[in-house]
């Protein structure tokens, strides 16, 4: 980012704070060697980790669980021309000890569609990055007409 483009970075706990404020958000990730962008309803964890509840069976699972990828949630407000965008970059992991399965269906997202046999996902923070947009786009430091 530039100096003056308009945005600015944010700090790590800048990012989590926003990202506990909205409720769905972005995977992105591989799909047949194809890159792929899937909206999710989410929470965080005590650790920072990103937490999605999916069915066991869906093709989400399949192909995250293991690998690296992003998570990426925003909010925009088009009126102000403001807003925000947070990446969480990291390995993704399906659940498998019951007793944390137990913990995160007391505590964890709750489900849109409920399904016979769902899993959490967990995505690690490893890299956190975001940015802001406040109060519209400048150029050279002179804010641009609406």
């Amino acid at each position: 980012m530039y100096a003056n483009d308009g945005f600015r970075e944010l700090d790590r706990q800048e990012c989590l704070r926003l990202l506990a404020k909205v409720p769905v958000g972005r995977v992105v990730y591989t799909r047949r060697a194809l890159p792929a962008v899937l909206p999710v309803n989410f929470c965080l964890d005590h650790d920072a980790a990103v937490l999605v509840r999916t069915s066991a069976s869906s093709e989400l699972v399949h192909a995250i669980d293991g690998a690296v990828v992003a998570f990426e949630a925003d909010e925009v407000d088009v009126t102000t021309h403001s807003g925000w965008s947070v990446v969480v970059t990291g390995a993704a992991t399906a659940v498998t000890d019951p007793a944390e399965h137990a913990r995160l269906l007391r505590n964890g997202p709750r489900p849109w569609v409920p399904a016979p046999q769902e899993v959490f996902v967990r995505i690690a923070p490893e890299l956190i990055t975001g940015r802001a947009l406040v109060g519209g786009h400048t150029l050279y430091g002179v804010r641009l007409p609406h």
